[in-house]
């Protein structure tokens, strides 16, 4: 799109006419607004490692542990790997403290080896959109692939980009924060976060801030820490051709971590691959 024409996008789409799109032109928006993007995605991973994993599980982009420790407490213990060292460490301490010993190493996602192979890898929420451009992804794909025995099955999700949302985005600073979620802490103190994000419609990228805010008991915010955010919107017919083009054919491809229908646009896709 010439960049005189998405200045004129930004430049026109109003409040108005957001809210005709929402209303008219794309019914479902304010309902995948509002939902829970990951509701239900523990149960999907487990089930997914009890039928693909009989020869192995891999975690990758495993953060601080959160889907590696479901798995162990009801009986897999699979690898897990992610970029960052930081997290390995928690990953691992909180393994040990759960009485698991667990093989968690720091590697990318396009270029890690183990000293194994694996039926069942499992890249979950949201740790493909973190790979920024075409190039990055396949080579992700490309290595996981070799890291997976004939057959195995690879798990990851895209978002469906939404039109509406992108307009919005693309007048939107990493600044221009909106309230997302009000909750209590572990320490029992009562957070706020917000977030901002804006959209490049050259790049498929979104990128801004989590903002969270820590209260006082009059609600006073006595900390506040942010947090950066750069994810690529991939279309389906990208990720189709791209999966193709790395030795991928697609089994299923889902609408929600509870498996609801990938026919229909969706916040959440979820793809379940297996290597040719």
């Amino acid at each position: 799109m010439p960049k005189k024409c998405v200045q004129e996008l930004r430049n026109n789409f109003n409040i108005r006419s957001r809210k005709r799109l929402l209303f008219y032109v794309y019914p479902n928006t304010m309902r995948l607004r509002n939902t829970d993007n990951h509701a239900g995605f523990l149960d999907f991973y487990l089930d997914f490692a009890k039928e693909y994993g009989k020869d192995g599980v891999i975690d990758i982009a495993c953060g601080t542990g959160a889907v590696l420790l479901y798995l162990a407490q009801h009986g897999i213990y699979a690898d897990g790997t992610d970029l960052s060292e930081a997290m390995c460490r928690v990953a691992s301490e909180k393994a040990k403290r759960e009485g698991f010993d667990l093989n968690i190493f720091p590697a990318n996602m396009t270029e890690f080896r183990s000293n194994r192979k694996y039926s069942c890898a499992i890249i979950a929420r949201s740790g493909f959109m973190h790979l920024l451009t075409p190039e990055l992804q396949r080579a992700a794909l490309l290595n996981i692939r070799e890291n997976l025995v004939d057959g195995g099955m690879l798990t990851f999700n895209t978002f469906d980009p939404h039109p509406v949302f992108q307009a919005e985005q693309m007048n939107t600073k990493d600044t221009d924060y909106s309230l997302r979620l009000k909750y209590t802490n572990k320490e029992g103190r009562r957070e706020r976060l917000y977030n901002a994000i804006s959209y490049d419609p050259y790049t498929q990228i979104m990128s801004g801030n989590w903002k969270f805010e820590t209260l006082d008991d009059n609600g006073a915010v006595i900390r506040e820490r942010v947090r950066p955010l750069k994810m690529r919107q991939t279309y389906r017919q990208e990720m189709r051709y791209l999966l193709e083009l790395t030795g991928y054919e697609i089994v299923n491809v889902y609408g929600g971590y509870n498996k609801e229908s990938g026919d229909v646009s969706a916040k959440n896709v979820i793809w379940c691959v297996r290597k040719k």
